[in-house]
């Protein structure tokens, strides 16, 4: 299939230790991903881009280190993505497709041609920035060089080998203030956690992808951490949290 804005749209071809998260991708359903769905009315169409790619370590996935200056989730480890513009087109049709490939093209220079879409997750919601966000999931057919076009909105680009996503020792659950716990993984100095975390967490399991690890290890994020998270980063937050057992 291919969109009037231009992107095909198809899981030919696809590696095979890809082939299960696109067969996830084509059944999971928006509650089994998030506890928070979109509302009836409202909310910021935005896109993410989860690029599944191989390289020199192995099969990887790609994630941007947001720049500590922003004014939300600064300093987060994050897809690429955005909110929708005008001319990407239909947020419940083709719209995050395109804004999903041109926000990531804007933030770490890959090129479009050389990235296969194959899937699209159920649309989700962030409560504390109000965005309603389509992950679009990726094969990295023609991988090119990936760097920060703008350092003002991303501070770093990097590949993840997925063998550090699914490995336990790297898997924690995340304490928020509020009390709320969520999937996180710890990546070096490093912590995905939040939306970004939930979602890798989710696909890993449905993809059946996911190796047995332990929920009672536990990271706490402070609430001066997220105060300062603008101008400290992800790697504040976690050097200021509290690893469990």
């Amino acid at each position: 299939m291919t969109t009037a804005g231009g992107v095909r749209v198809t899981a030919e071809g696809l590696p095979r230790w890809l082939l299960p998260v696109a067969d996830a991708a084509r059944t999971v359903r928006p509650e089994q991903l998030s506890r928070f769905l979109p509302p009836e009315r409202g909310g910021r169409a935005s896109a993410v881009l989860m690029l599944f790619g191989e390289g020199a370590r192995g099969p990887d996935l790609l994630l941007i280190e947001r720049a500590r200056e922003l004014r939300s989730h600064a300093g987060q480890v994050s897809f690429p993505g955005g909110a929708l513009d005008p001319p990407d087109g239909d947020p419940e049709g083709e719209g995050p497709l395109v804004a999903a490939l041109r926000e990531a093209e804007e933030e770490t220079g890959l090129r479009r041609d050389g990235v296969q879409v194959f899937a699209a997750l159920p649309r989700l919601y962030i409560p504390v920035s109000d965005f309603v966000v389509t992950p679009v999931l990726a094969w990295w057919r023609d991988p090119t060089p990936v760097a920060p076009v703008d350092r003002a909105e991303v501070a770093a680009v990097m590949r993840v080998p997925l063998s550090e996503l699914v490995d336990p020792d790297n898997r924690v659950l995340v304490r928020h203030p509020s009390g709320h716990r969520g999937p996180g993984f710890l990546l070096g100095d490093s912590l995905v956690w939040g939306f970004t975390g939930g979602v890798i967490d989710r696909v890993l399991h449905y993809s059946e992808l996911e190796r047995p690890w332990d929920r009672g290890r536990e990271v706490e994020l402070s609430a001066d951490a997220l105060r300062l998270d603008a101008r400290d980063g992800a790697r504040g937050v976690l050097r200021r949290g509290s690893r469990g057992k």
